[in-house]
């Protein structure tokens, strides 16, 4: 049985709910400017997500736990593997704006879009960002507030800004 609100979520063929998906009547799931959106059985999407594709595909595992305020793009693709959890007010943006040009605006350059990939058992704490081209690799904590610039290791808990290795699991 599926728990979601069809007025929030966008009409659209690209995307795919699985089952038991509980989505806050609050959250945004849109297809923009083209890409799909795939959200595994027993996910939750909590009050204020906003989850949009931006040209990318975006994919998200079982058994997630997306938390209040968070931002999903899918620009460069996005894949959230299986049992992640993801507190509040983090942001997962695969994507970069291009600024080596000095004598053009920033906004006239263009992006760079290499991807995200979250691997399962992830915990990534309170409002954190998650940047454009790393992988979190199995089982690693992000701790609260911090800034993933760099693939992490197997369970692995990584603090910071940048975030860096302070321990295992």
């Amino acid at each position: 049985m599926n728990h979601y609100h069809l007025w929030k979520i966008q009409k659209d063929s690209r995307i795919v709910l699985g089952n038991n998906v509980s989505i806050s009547k609050s959250s945004v799931i849109e297809i923009r400017n083209g890409g799909r959106i795939t959200i595994g059985d027993n996910t939750q999407i909590f009050d204020g997500v906003l989850i949009l594709s931006y040209g990318g595909n975006i994919i998200i595992g079982k058994g997630c736990s997306i938390n209040p305020y968070t931002i999903i793009y899918g620009h460069g693709n996005t894949v959230i593997g299986d049992n992640v959890l993801i507190a509040g007010q983090s942001m997962i943006i695969p994507n970069n704006h291009i600024f080596s040009d000095r004598r053009m605006p920033i906004c006239f350059q263009g992006n760079i879009a290499k991807g995200i990939i979250i691997e399962d058992d992830v915990w990534i704490a309170n409002g954190c960002s998650i940047l454009d081209g790393i992988k979190i690799s199995r089982g690693t904590v992000v701790a609260a507030g911090s800034v993933v610039n760099k693939d992490t290791e197997e369970y692995s808990v990584v603090a910071g800004v940048p975030a860096k290795k302070i321990k295992s699991r």
